[in-house]
């Protein structure tokens, strides 16, 4: 599974994960759900945020939780569904804060890839998921991956933007030194709480305002 796309730098920042016990275990339990039935994103993206955006261009890191569970969702980005398929609850609520705060008219398609080239890490806390069976795959050892990232990313950058929705990945994200980065917290962007501070967070342009301040790029949302 290792041999999928990614980014030479995170292969590299990563290495030592793929050689430990518990990846091993996950790497044969990923195998056999795919051999026995369908799952979600298709193999060779898994780790498509990972080579969408490399580390050397990171800038933004926004975390979600599973991958979409419905068909021809998932495309291994978070929040992002592949082109053509119609926005999830969540993702129509991103888009219409998007617009709200920077102006960015919503786009015909849902899928991030823009975001994810211009240096935000779309980071799902497991990176797989059984057809039509919700955290199918939590609880396998990619909670444990994906944190290790979260910590390669804060001891070996600063000056980064963590937006971070909702308990799960405030949790997550705690490792972050704010006197280092910007801390974005927000409610989750889903119908259930969007409602309650997710509308009106504006953390699309507090990102870019951070990043002009810190001799970058803004991102093109």
């Amino acid at each position: 599974m290792v041999d999928v796309r990614i980014a030479e730098d995170w292969k590299e920042i990563l290495s030592a994960e793929f050689s430990k016990p518990y990846f091993e275990e996950l790497v044969a339990f990923v195998k056999r759900e795919y051999a026995s039935g369908m799952v979600y994103p298709a193999g060779r993206n898994i780790f498509r945020a990972f080579d969408k955006c490399p580390f050397e261009r990171l800038k933004v890191v926004i975390i979600g939780q599973d991958p979409y569970h419905g068909e021809g969702q998932a495309n291994g980005l978070c929040f992002s569904v592949n082109e053509g398929v119609p926005f999830p609850p969540s993702l129509q609520n991103i888009l219409k804060e998007v617009f709200d705060d920077v102006g960015k008219p919503v786009p015909a398609s849902g899928e991030l890839d823009r975001w994810a080239e211009q240096g935000v890490l779309l980071l799902n806390s497991v990176l797989t998921v059984r057809a039509q069976s919700a955290a199918s795959h939590a609880g396998r050892g990619w909670e444990q991956f994906t944190d290790a990232v979260v910590r390669a990313i804060a001891e070996r950058k600063q000056g980064v933007v963590y937006m971070l929705w909702g308990n799960y990945a405030q949790r997550k994200g705690a490792i972050a030194d704010p006197t280092k980065n910007l801390i974005l917290k927000a409610v989750h962007p889903s119908p259930l709480s969007a409602y309650r501070g997710f509308f009106g967070c504006r953390h699309f342009s507090a990102t870019n305002a951070y990043l002009v301040s810190q001799g970058k790029e803004p991102i093109e949302w």
